[in-house]
């Protein structure tokens, strides 16, 4: 036993990538609940123009453009 080379490998969900990945699929899955939980209907002003749209609409519009926004920040950063 005292000349054995045996090392355990990490775990698989102890990966950096695997637990990003994890964390991302949690939040995605609570954010996206919540967006389609609320479906009553809402002005919304756009610059100049009003709009009337559902609320999940305008939270999903929003929700896309907090990742467009997130991708390139990550991108530039690397």
């Amino acid at each position: 036993m005292a000349g054995s080379d045996t090392q355990r490998k990490p775990g698989f969900l102890s990966r950096p990538m695997v637990r990003r990945v994890v964390g991302f699929a949690a939040i995605a899955a609570l954010a996206l609940i919540f967006i389609f939980q609320n479906t009553a209907t809402v002005r919304i002003r756009l610059l100049i123009p009003e709009v009337t749209m559902p609320l999940w609409g305008a939270l999903l519009i929003a929700w896309v453009l907090g990742l467009v926004a997130v991708t390139f920040t990550v991108r530039r950063r690397q």
